[in-house]
């Protein structure tokens, strides 16, 4: 039995684990168990935290660490947590990676943190009653906090296909930005492909989770390909031509891949067809010249990144949201509590200060707003530090782009309050290494050190 064959085993083995249920995709749609446990009055409690992610778990740990005798209580749909940041490398089948690197269970925060935790859906929030519904009962709150992530806009970006052709896409195209099977099925596709073409698209228009992902996808997969002696291009349809560290990735894949890499600007994506295994775009700027063309790729493995947008709980919550496609949640100044209700808040993707959508942001969001809520928990005043500080380094964000030897590339944002725009606003700089190079191993071992230590600050 050669390499790939054993991987081929593997996939499988995953793949059957992943049927159990104990991992669950987190965008699809509510639907109430029945009807009495829905209605049924659960209980209330101080703060309540819808999502536990990065964002949600941070500020019920958080909020602990400042008072244990606070109640806090975290609503979340999935048993089991599974990480997005530093997936790729599952992908890339770096040593040392597998599922059980990004899989964890609840039980060991809860203990360590004294926080409840409810697993079920929530299906409405009724802010006049202050009541959260679920799948599992009615939950009351004094403050609610929401971290829920995001959604996908398949129907905004392709308005003319059907329900029966998104949930098709879907299964066989998956977008592997959110957490649980798809990032299961893109791993099974790329260890069962022969060789052949693997296709990445970046989200057409708006704020989407972590901006690098397609592209440290794009580095990890040519890093498989490259191992595994498979013949084909890692091709990037992106609809614009921002790539998040551009420089940075592109000076590691002319250098490491040559072209086997593709970047393609301006790609809109009109089309796919499962069954064909193809792809139909055109180049945006050909649109104006009256005559563009059709272009057809065909493809053995898709990751459709379809457009992002808030997760539906914000939309159920009533509160204002930006009027771009995203729907960000519109924030009260330099604050995480929302514009529209000053006992909601809200933390990591969804918000509308322009920090990077990330998961180092998402931790960093938590804790600020943990201090926020506990400051007016002990009827203290209050206000950010960022307020009146620049916070150097609130973020970093290491990507990964090479196998044998390991080498990744970061970026680094500095925060402050931008009293014009009345937001909280980040300055990026992605740094080289002394050898001039952007990518360094030692870039690498950060990677696994900081994927390592926001783990255990989630989970200890």
């Amino acid at each position: 039995m050669n390499r790939r064959e054993a991987l081929k085993i593997g996939a499988l083995s995953v793949a059957a684990a992943a049927t159990m249920g104990t991992i669950t995709g987190c965008n699809e749609g509510a639907k109430p168990a029945s009807a009495p446990a829905a209605g049924k009055k659960l209980c209330k409690h101080k703060v309540v935290v819808i999502g536990g992610g990065f964002g949600g778990l941070t500020v019920a740990k958080e909020l602990k660490k400042r008072d244990s005798t606070f109640d806090v209580l975290v609503i979340e749909k999935n048993d089991t947590f599974m990480s997005c940041p530093f997936s790729n490398t599952y992908l890339g089948k770096l040593e040392g990676v597998n599922l059980g690197t990004f899989v964890h269970d609840y039980a060991q925060p809860v203990e360590a943190n004294g926080y409840g935790m409810l697993h079920a859906e929530v299906t409405s929030i009724d802010r006049a009653a202050k009541q959260i519904h679920t799948t599992k009962g009615v939950v009351e709150y004094e403050i609610l906090v929401m971290s829920p992530g995001i959604g996908y806009d398949y129907k905004g970006q392709f308005p003319n296909w059907d329900d029966e052709k998104i949930k098709h896409v879907q299964r066989v195209a998956p977008g592997a930005l959110i957490p649980g099977k798809e990032h299961i099925i893109l791993e099974r596709q790329l260890v069962d492909m022969d060789d052949g073409n693997v296709v990445i698209t970046v989200p057409s228009d708006g704020k989407y989770r972590c901006p690098p992902a397609p592209f440290e996808r794009a580095s990890m997969i040519a890093a498989y390909m490259k191992k595994e002696g498979i013949e084909g291009k890692v091709i990037i349809l992106n609809a614009t031509n921002k790539v998040s560290k551009g420089a940075a990735f592109k000076e590691s894949w002319k250098d490491l891949y040559g072209d086997r890499v593709e970047h393609i600007d301006f790609a809109k994506i009109q089309d796919v067809d499962p069954v064909s295994k193809t792809v139909t775009y055109h180049i945006a700027d050909e649109m104006e010249d009256k005559g563009y063309k059709v272009k057809t790729l065909k493809y053995s493995v898709l990751n459709l990144i379809p457009n992002n947008i808030s997760n539906p709980v914000i939309e159920m919550s009533g509160v204002e949201t930006t009027t771009d496609s995203f729907k960000r949640v519109v924030m009260n100044g330099c604050s995480f509590q929302t514009k529209t209700d000053k006992d909601i808040y809200a933390v990591g993707d969804v918000i509308a200060h322009t920090v990077p959508p990330s998961g180092q942001t998402a931790n960093w969001t938590g804790k600020q707003c943990a201090l926020e809520i506990a400051n007016r928990l002990h009827k203290k005043a209050f206000e950010l530090p960022v307020k009146k500080s620049t916070i150097k380094v609130g973020n970093v964000c290491y990507s990964m782009v090479s196998d044998n030897p390991e080498e990744a590339i970061m970026v680094t944002h500095d925060f402050s309050f931008s009293e014009e725009k009345n937001i909280i606003v980040s300055a990026g700089n992605v740094p080289k290494s002394p050898s001039g190079k952007y990518r360094s191993s030692g870039t690498a071992k950060a990677t696994r050190d900081w994927y390592g230590g926001i783990m255990r600050d989630l989970f200890s």
